[in-house]
């Protein structure tokens, strides 16, 4: 089935724009906290030549967006859908985060849901890849439902391959659960 992974997505809390090759500066701003990046694998996210082979990677998956907060009109972030599955009827989604002003407030919720709502229009099942280390995410990401299935090493675009856990999602269940998120 043909569908777009970069169409542009909102909802009453964010609009999620395709990003493009014109928001690498805003969005570096929000990338530039080393505090975003304590958990995550690649903890030198934040310096921008590593950011910046990060971004490239998210411009070529066609899948990425920017996020802007629709009350100030502020670029808080950025995630992607990725690695569409056709015989598994399965994409993940992944790649995000957020500037820490924003943490606690229920964006990766109203993201995810905005995501999730979308996408399981197309497929019957969500993937997610949560670094190891990063418990932070593990927990926002068993807060929206998702199950861990599993442990892979991933090769993040043009970074050495890093433990992740796979967290997954599927159509069905997620219909149960969107009411709690």
């Amino acid at each position: 089935m043909k569908f777009d992974i970069q169409s542009q997505l909102e909802n009453e809390v964010v609009i999620l724009y395709p990003l493009q090759e014109e928001d690498f500066e805003a969005l570096y701003i929000v990338a530039s906290d080393p505090k975003i990046w304590e958990q995550h694998p690649n903890k030198n996210r934040w310096k921008k030549e590593v950011f910046k082979t990060f971004f490239d990677g998210a411009i070529q998956s066609k899948g990425a967006f920017k996020i802007v907060e629709k009350d100030s009109g502020n670029i808080i972030g950025s995630t992607r859908f990725y690695d569409f599955n056709e015989q598994e009827n399965s994409i993940f989604i992944g790649y995000t985060f957020y500037a820490v002003e924003y943490w606690g407030k229920g964006i990766n919720k109203s993201v995810k849901a905005l995501m999730l709502d979308y996408i399981f229009q197309f497929v019957s099942k969500v993937n997610f890849h949560i670094g190891a280390d990063n418990i932070r995410s593990q927990i926002a990401i068993g807060r929206i439902g998702a199950t861990k299935t599993g442990e892979q090493e991933v090769t993040y675009f043009g970074e050495n391959p890093k433990l992740n856990f796979v967290y997954e999602i599927v159509r069905k269940d997620f219909y149960t659960i969107k009411t709690l998120i």
